[in-house]
């Protein structure tokens, strides 16, 4: 049984920089192939679309960073701040004019951004763990 424990706890970090890096990769390819759409979007939204490259750069550099567990604390930081903004902006506020089901997604949606927030805060204070370029040997030479 304690194997089973100690496996799970070693492969736990890698996943889970896995599945929270995964959102952030998919979406910020996503905004370069629907780009002027994106940008539409976030002009609509009160968010000026020059700042489209810097966000397609934290999604995409920030997953890849977090996946392969480099300066994971400070992609964690980044993409855990981001979550929780674009939650607020593009999420929460918009749901104030909304009612019924289109305000509980609204809702929803930005609880996922402050729990996504949450989780890369957990990374922010424990780390990247195994498998992990933060965690790498150093050989002494």
């Amino acid at each position: 049984m304690t194997s089973l424990v100690s496996t799970i706890q070693t492969l736990a970090a890698p996943v889970g920089r896995l599945l929270l890096a995964a959102i952030f990769l998919i979406s910020g390819l996503g905004k370069i192939s629907g780009y002027t759409g994106t940008q539409g979007y976030m002009e609509m939204m009160g968010v000026p679309g020059g700042l489209l490259p810097l966000v397609i750069a934290v999604e995409v550099l920030g997953a890849v960073a977090l996946i392969l567990g480099w300066n994971a604390r400070f992609a964690a930081f980044l993409l855990g701040g981001f979550s929780v903004v674009s939650g607020i902006l593009f999420h929460l506020v918009p749901s104030f004019g909304m009612e019924g089901m289109e305000a509980q997604m609204q809702f929803i949606s930005f609880l996922k951004n402050v729990s996504i927030g949450g989780g890369m805060g957990m990374i922010v204070a424990l780390g990247a763990g195994a498998f992990s370029l933060d965690n790498r040997s150093v050989s002494a030479g």
